[in-house]
């Protein structure tokens, strides 16, 4: 898997090239390992402006600009939380696009309605956020590196179909 989230990493940075585009990221239970697959690619500062690690609800509340009644109502691992993140990530970092983690990584924590392995990874502008869930729990280890890569599918292809040109 990290020779695809390399391989990822050159695609990403291949689409933002020459394109006078921005890119930030919000982690939590990824916490920084996506930012990490980015800037591990030579160049990655020519668009990666920088990354938040919300692992707790108060830096989400705090720098993302998370709802609080949110995270009351629905917990961090939800879709409208990732949405929020990517949103929150945006206006902090000053960024054309972001893209956010918010899951329960494992072992424990899960429960029946969210059970360990689920991961919503958000994604897009601040103007314009998709969501993607991951569900099943492979081991805390192996659910990370599916979310990071999956992270980095989703905005790289997102990328590629809404970059000013």
């Amino acid at each position: 898997m990290k020779q695809e989230i390399s391989a990822l990493s050159q695609a990403l940075h291949d689409e933002f090239v020459g394109e006078n585009l921005t890119l930030g990221t919000a982690e939590s239970c990824t916490g920084g390992g996506v930012a990490q697959a980015i800037v591990s690619t030579p160049g990655a500062s020519e668009y990666f402006k920088g990354g938040i690690v919300s692992y707790c609800n108060e830096v989400k509340e705090r720098l993302l600009n998370v709802s609080h009644q949110t995270l009351e109502e629905q917990t961090a691992v939800c879709e409208e939380v990732a949405r929020q993140m990517v949103i929150g990530a945006c206006g902090a970092l000053q960024v054309d696009f972001a893209v956010a983690l918010t899951g329960l990584a494992g072992p424990g924590g899960g429960t029946p309605e969210i059970p360990v392995g689920t991961i919503w990874i958000g994604y897009g502008s601040k103007d314009d956020v998709h969501t993607h869930c991951l569900h099943g729990d492979y081991g805390r280890e192996d659910n990370l590196e599916r979310a990071k890569l999956m992270a980095l599918q989703l905005i790289t292809t997102y990328i590629h179909q809404n970059k000013r040109t």
